[in-house]
C-alpha cells in the first residue's frame, strides 16, 4: 500500500520534462524490474542547483521517487544535493513499501549520474561523489 503523499506524486508529478543545455545529465536504470530515471540538473555558477527535472520510464513508486528528488536537490548547492540519499526521498515520501525501495535508490543514483555529469563538463572534483552506477540491482540485493 503506498502513502496518500506516494499517490500524489505519482498522480501528480512534479518537474517532469527536459532541461535544455542541462549543466548535468545522468540516466540510470535497473535491469531486474525495468525502471530507467533520467535526471536534469541546471547549476548556476555559485554551484547551486537552479531547476530540476526528470523522465522515468517506470512504476508509480519510480515516477514519485523521481519528483521528490527533484524536490529534494531544487535550491540545494551541488555538496548539499550529494547528502539526498535514497533514505531522504523514503522519509519525503512517507515511506514505500519493501519491494518498491529499489526506487528510492534508483532516484539517489540518478541525482549523483547528473552530478558526475556536471562534474564531468566542468572538469572539476565534487567532494564524496563516486562514478554513480548505471544498474543498480546489485545494491537492491544488499539492502533485502
Amino acid at each position: 500500500m503506498y502513502s496518500e503523499k506516494v499517490m500524489d506524486y505519482f498522480l501528480n508529478p512534479r518537474n517532469v520534462g527536459e532541461i535544455e543545455d542541462a549543466s548535468g545529465v545522468g540516466t540510470v536504470g535497473n535491469a531486474k524490474c525495468g525502471d530507467i530515471m533520467r535526471m536534469f540538473l541546471d547549476i548556476d555558477e555559485a554551484g547551486i542547483i537552479r531547476e530540476a527535472k526528470f523522465k522515468t520510464f517506470g512504476c508509480g513508486a519510480a515516477v514519485a521517487s523521481s519528483s521528490m528528488a527533484t524536490e529534494l536537490v531544487k535550491g540545494k548547492s551541488v555538496q548539499e544535493a550529494l547528502q539526498v540519499t535514497n533514505a531522504a526521498v523514503l522519509e519525503a515520501l512517507d515511506g514505500l513499501p519493501p519491494v518498491k525501495v529499489h526506487c528510492s535508490l534508483l532516484a539517489e543514483e540518478a541525482i549523483h549520474a547528473a552530478l558526475w555529469d556536471y562534474a564531468g563538463k566542468k572538469g572539476i572534483v565534487i567532494q564524496g561523489l563516486k562514478k554513480p552506477k548505471e544498474d543498480i540491482h546489485e545494491e537492491e540485493e544488499e539492502l533485502f
